[in-house]
């Protein structure tokens, strides 16, 4: 197939152009560069099958896909408070481009959607029916409500002009090409044990997230938009749960070194527990991670020795 990735040359963008060329797939694949990287797609850029177009997914575009997965979007809370109002033309007129082009030409159309969409969730673990605890004017609102604002045009196409959609909600995912300026917690406390400095925990660091290896979420997307029998919503994540104090501790013991654990004030809106439900990922698709937290931060700490 001949398939279209918005964001390709991010993080998990780049992994999934990775996967799906060496399915057999052509690769168009569309970045503006804002957090994605050359560094990230370089190895692809001379392939037979990959094209590159740097292009804002703000503005119109037009290709002849088979399939579009949209991941163009600033995913850490630095690179998305930045520009919060970008950050929400991104999602919103990003997805209305997409399933443009989705209903022009019939593509397949995929929303990287994301837990955020949950917002400081007061269920857990969260499973897809729940319809999330959002503030909807705080600093986080840009991204999370531009996301929710995208599953709402997906739907809507879906329900009014049979675009045929995938929506997936991505739980926290880490692994190499992540950015060392990322701002979030796992890179974040790598970059700083590599470099010798304390380990800046927000709060008590009780807060839990679940960490899902990014091998294991592109499998989870190829088989999601492969499937024919649910059009989503989604959850992909890691349904094991630690606490920032057991992460921070981890990455310590396995780089090493005298960096010491501090503590900040939690930032506004910072959610206090966040675990995915994935009941109905093993049922549809027969996924779950497979990599244990251990293993996956140390191929990403080996892949951060290569950058800091």
């Amino acid at each position: 197939m001949r398939i279209l990735v918005t964001g390709g040359a991010g993080f998990l963008g780049s992994h999934l152009c990775d996967r799906l060329i060496k399915d057999g797939n052509e690769v168009v694949c569309l970045d503006n560069y804002f957090t994605g990287r050359k560094l990230n797609i370089a190895h692809l850029l001379e392939h037979p099958s990959f094209e590159f177009v740097r292009h804002d997914i703000i503005d119109p575009f037009k290709y002849e896909v088979d399939q579009i997965y949209n991941l163009a979007c600033p995913a850490s809370p630095p690179h998305y408070q930045y520009n919060p109002i970008k950050t929400t033309k991104t999602s919103v007129m990003g997805a209305i481009n997409c399933l443009g082009l989705a209903k022009r030409v019939k593509a397949r159309v995929f929303q990287a959607s994301t837990s955020e969409v949950y917002g400081d969730p007061a269920v857990h673990p969260q499973p897809e029916s729940y319809w999330g605890n959002v503030n909807p004017i705080g600093k986080r609102s840009c991204y999370d409500e531009g996301k929710r604002c995208a599953e709402t045009l997906f739907f809507d196409y879906h329900r009014e002009n049979h675009v045929d959609i995938r929506v997936i909600r991505i739980f926290n995912t880490y692994g190499p090409r992540m950015h060392e300026a990322d701002g979030r917690v796992v890179s974040n406390f790598i970059v700083q044990a590599l470099r010798g400095e304390d380990i800046t925990i927000y709060g008590d660091g009780q807060q839990t997230r679940s960490f899902c290896y990014v091998d294991d979420l592109i499998e989870g997307f190829v088989r999601f938009m492969n499937q024919t029998e649910i059009v989503g919503p989604m959850n992909l994540g890691n349904p094991g749960e630690f606490t920032m104090l057991q992460l921070a501790e981890l990455t310590l013991k396995q780089v090493g070194g005298k960096s010491k654990i501090v503590h900040k004030p939690l930032p506004a809106d910072d959610p206090k527990q966040r675990r995915p439900d994935i009941t109905l990922a093993r049922k549809i698709i027969k996924w779950e991670p497979t990599i244990p937290l251990e293993e996956g931060l140390q191929r990403t700490i080996a892949y951060f020795k290569t950058r800091v």
